[in-house]
């Protein structure tokens, strides 16, 4: 939607965790505990009565995604074989929890590239794929931990969780509940993979980032973008799901199903969501009179690199330039609502005021935010 109001994301942040894991030392792995797990149903293999597990490698990581590498918050319960999961210890009460404590190191990032204090927000928005609990939200958290006066309240759009909590910042700064408000996207998407499945031990990592929005009159960044307009879309889909919840409890015979993580049915993702996305972001721009020639960048979802390298190609009717559709899958994978905010941190200071781009998340759901932006004068 065209907004009456200008607004502005005045600064971005980002938090990386301290472990790395290569293709290489994730596929020895889950190679182990592959040859583990053949050896120890062997006779049930030889009789067929049951498959044989199938070996990963580097090569075939890299050509089904572009991944290369995924940041975790736990590397060795992620390698051990015996483990395949990280491993997390609960904190008291008293302790600020994991994501919220991911979420304030980024968003004190995003208040000192906006050039802001927490006494200029209003409100503290998270985000994510994934919490951690319940209640308190953790956005509550984030907000008493930052010293913020004002609201908090948590949102989960899946992997568009970031532009969905755009949208409502914006809508909230323009109708004057808040002078700014703080966005935070913690994602520990390793909690919910399944190590052991083949098709998608190596999609994910772990980071948080965030952002503030205000008036494009008061932002005051070395960074700060206008957001023209804001189009949101979603679209039932089963091909993309998790099942864990707090119901699980009431049927203790699914506990531990392969359900209970993430699964997707990757090839039929891939052939709805590409043309989803593209005819989104092609109508919005035109609803706003803006050529996909006058595109300086795209920010897309980093979700898989074929995908992204797609739906540029059908946005701009070429092949992008280099640097034209920036991706960070081969350092950082996936890491659902976080994906393509952190391009943006990372590929959009070096653009020129009135350039214009446009940032783009889409995944489960399905769902898809398009965000068209400006860069503002410094």
């Amino acid at each position: 939607m065209a907004r009456v109001t200008a607004l502005a994301v005045s600064g971005t942040g980002l938090y990386t965790p301290p472990h790395s894991i290569s293709n290489e030392e994730l596929v020895r792995a889950f190679n182990t505990y592959v040859r583990n797990t053949n050896a120890a149903n062997a006779k049930a293999i030889a009789e067929g009565k049951a498959a044989p597990l199938v070996e990963s490698s580097a090569e075939f990581i890299v050509k089904a995604s572009g991944i290369k590498a995924r940041y975790v918050v736990d590397k060795a319960g992620v390698l051990d074989p015996e483990v395949m999961c990280p491993r997390i210890p609960e904190r008291s009460n008293d302790q600020i929890s994991i994501l919220a404590e991911m979420a304030v190191t980024a968003a004190r990032d995003a208040l000192k590239a906006a050039d802001r204090t927490p006494a200029d927000i209003g409100g503290v928005l998270v985000g994510a794929s994934n919490m951690q609990r319940a209640y308190p939200a953790m956005a509550i958290e984030v907000q008493d931990a930052l010293g913020i006066d004002g609201f908090g309240f948590d949102m989960n759009v899946a992997c568009s969780s970031a532009t969905f909590a755009l949208q409502a910042a914006a809508d909230m700064v323009a109708n004057g509940h808040a002078r700014a408000i703080l966005v935070c996207n913690p994602e520990i998407c390793s909690g919910h993979l399944n190590f052991r499945d083949r098709d998608s031990h190596f999609i994910f990592g772990d980071v948080a980032t965030a952002f503030i929005v205000e008036r494009a009159e008061t932002a005051q960044g070395f960074n700060a973008w206008e957001i023209i307009a804001s189009r949101l879309k979603t679209k039932f889909s089963n091909n993309i799901r998790n099942n864990f919840g707090f119901l699980n409890r009431t049927a203790p015979e699914g506990i531990g199903k392969p359900d209970k993580l993430f699964v997707q049915e990757g090839r039929k993702v891939f052939k709805e969501v590409v043309p989803m996305v593209s005819e989104l972001i092609v109508s919005h721009l035109a609803e706003n009179s803006i050529a996909p020639s006058e595109l300086k960048r795209l920010w897309l979802h980093q979700a898989n690199l074929g995908m992204n390298e797609m739906i540029a190609r059908k946005v701009l009717g070429r092949d992008p330039a280099a640097g034209e559709a920036p991706n960070i899958l081969d350092e950082y994978a996936n890491t659902s609502s976080a994906g393509s905010v952190i391009a943006f941190h990372k590929y959009s200071a070096d653009l020129k005021p009135g350039d214009v781009g446009l940032l783009c998340s889409f995944g489960a759901g399905y769902s898809a935010g398009s965000v068209i932006l400006r860069k503002l004068a410094a």
